[in-house]
């Protein structure tokens, strides 16, 4: 990646910063019914907290979604996250720049049949939950990945209402839900909605990621969201387009995925949280680079918004 000094970060800020809104009736919508915008840092793996920080601000940001600082996905390996003082100091930073953190994205599991492999997922999920707690982030991301197709697809789903509900008595008194992902095999409305009813917990929720589920079902956001909706606390959005038969991301709005009738979804039916994109450069290092991304994301929403209010 290009190295990015704080001079630069300032004059690609200003440069890509959203057309102030205050002189017209969008701007007055704009500001009565501002969506709430955050990123995930898979987008920018190689940026540095502050420089991450900067970025957010600069670029119209509300909140960042933690899932790794320079290539370390486990938080409590990273300085920033290290000592009960530097998380302190890292929160502080975040908050003078009038950001929040609005997620924590674990890589815990839920699915795990192993009892040591289990433990060792539900574990990190703990420690994620303590690190939420002391960062004031409202939410942890665990997920689902591997459904057997065959008759052991119950005893996983079993599995995985098992480690929510374990999850969320821990999280109890912390001020922090977790949240399971739509994600891997488990991307079926019905499954999920099985699942979650099943999880009914007020510290267990959901994170809905509307590419994840489309490109794999296509089923429509709007009657996705329609069952789903009373457990959907957060967010990921991104879209992709096909080239040679494989998903290849692209900025939002310029892909397949029907990624603008889930926002409206979501807008309509009054959700009040955070519109995270996730731009998974982490994963895929081919895509555009997070300054690319990154800055177009608030542009695409405002857009968007502008037309729907």
């Amino acid at each position: 990646m290009k190295s990015f000094s704080r001079r630069n970060f300032l004059k690609t800020g200003l440069a890509v910063l959203p057309v102030p809104f205050a002189a017209t009736a969008f701007g007055n919508a704009i500001k009565k019914h501002k969506p709430l915008l955050a990123f995930s840092t898979l987008g920018c793996p190689d940026w540095t907290y502050s420089q991450i920080l900067d970025f957010a601000q600069l670029n119209g940001y509300n909140g960042i979604e933690i899932r790794g600082i320079q290539r370390q996905i486990d938080l409590g390996k990273c300085p920033e996250f290290s000592t009960t003082e530097k998380i302190a100091a890292s929160l502080q930073q975040a908050t003078d720049k009038g950001l929040r953190f609005v997620d924590l994205g674990s890589s815990a599991e839920l699915h795990h049949a192993n009892v040591e492999t289990r433990q060792k997922n539900i574990a990190a999920a703990k420690q994620f939950i303590d690190l939420a707690q002391q960062l004031n982030c409202p939410y942890v991301r665990v997920f689902p990945n591997s459904l057997p197709k065959d008759d052991q697809r119950k005893a996983t789903i079993d599995r995985i209402i098992s480690g929510l509900l374990e999850l969320g008595n821990y999280a109890q008194g912390k001020n922090v839900k977790v949240l399971l992902e739509s994600h891997g095999d488990a991307v079926k409305t019905n499954e999920l909605k099985m699942i979650m009813d099943a999880s009914k917990h007020p510290h267990v929720g959901m994170v809905w990621d509307v590419a994840n589920m489309w490109t794999k079902e296509k089923e429509s956001p709007a009657s996705v969201y329609a069952q789903l909706k009373d457990y959907i606390f957060h967010t990921h959005l991104k879209d992709f387009k096909y080239v040679n038969g494989k998903e290849h991301y692209v900025l939002l709005g310029q892909g397949e995925v029907p990624i603008f009738e889930a926002i409206d979804a979501l807008y309509k039916g009054g959700y009040k949280g955070y519109y995270s994109f996730e731009w998974e450069k982490l994963w895929h290092p081919d895509i555009d680079a997070p300054e690319v991304a990154l800055a177009d994301f608030p542009k695409a929403m405002y857009k968007h918004f502008g037309s729907v209010l």
